[in-house]
């Protein structure tokens, strides 16, 4: 019992410990250079894609797949000749499915919706990046990528999705076949605005302090945890596929 009470106390210093350092951190920004190193380690358009691939990011509308989408028709509408591959499950024949929905956006920011085609099976970016690997290369499932004959449309692509997210889904494309992977993270923008405030002439109760204008206090640290959250999931993320030879 001795032994097992003191294996949980190390456990909880062990874990409180973590705590404390994480929450430190997040009152600097060595959180998002973190998350930014991450997420810019394969993003860069190098060449004309044959192919622009917009990976999805959960339901539309949302977040993650609005922001998506507008960097794909972004770079759709630059460039004309490449077409876009909607990657996200979901059942084509529902019109109000978020993959129909993605697309519709697309319509919607002037993409032509014969240039758009959708891969709708692959329930992670391994299957997604197989499932487009042979879709665009008409090989069958299992075989050698290596053996497919090559095209200059078929081998370049530029993958659309969330910055911390890009870095696997290049790594995971090359992997499974295609020659020449770019990519383009859907980074937002902060806001240009001055959001201080003086508590003193809003009112209210004045023993409670002002914190009008502590950006850190107020926004920046909820921002660092999260970058925290999203570094670790990716981690993990990362491990694992390498740890399966997906990358």
């Amino acid at each position: 019992m001795q032994k097992l009470l003191r294996i949980l106390r190390i456990f909880l210093i062990c874990m409180g410990s973590i705590f404390l350092l994480l929450t430190i951190l997040a009152f600097t920004s060595a959180p998002f250079w973190t998350w930014y190193s991450l997420s810019v380690r394969n993003a860069g358009i190098h060449r004309l894609p044959g192919y622009i691939v917009l990976l999805g990011g959960g339901g539309m509308p949302g977040e993650s797949g609005l922001i998506r989408c507008w960097y794909a028709a972004d770079a759709a509408n630059y460039f004309k000749q490449s077409r876009v591959i909607i990657a996200l499950p979901g059942d084509t024949d529902d019109s109000l499915s978020s993959v129909n929905e993605m697309k519709k956006e697309l319509i919607l920011r002037g993409i032509s919706s014969e240039r758009i085609l959708i891969e709708d099976s692959g329930t992670n970016t391994r299957a997604q990046a197989l499932n487009i690997f042979n879709g665009i290369s008409g090989s069958q499932p299992g075989r050698n990528p290596q053996s497919v004959k090559r095209n200059p449309e078929f081998e370049s692509l530029l993958i659309v999705t969330s910055p911390e997210h890009l870095n696997r889904a290049v790594l995971t494309f090359r992997k499974a076949g295609f020659l020449k992977v770019d990519g383009l993270p859907a980074f937002e923008n902060a806001i240009e605005s001055d959001i201080t405030f003086d508590a003193r002439k809003l009112g209210g109760r004045k023993i409670i302090p002002d914190i009008g204008r502590n950006i850190t206090l107020r926004y920046q640290f909820w921002t660092q945890l999260r970058y925290e959250e999203l570094i670790f999931r990716e981690l993990f993320a990362l491990g694992y596929y390498k740890l399966k030879g997906w990358i």
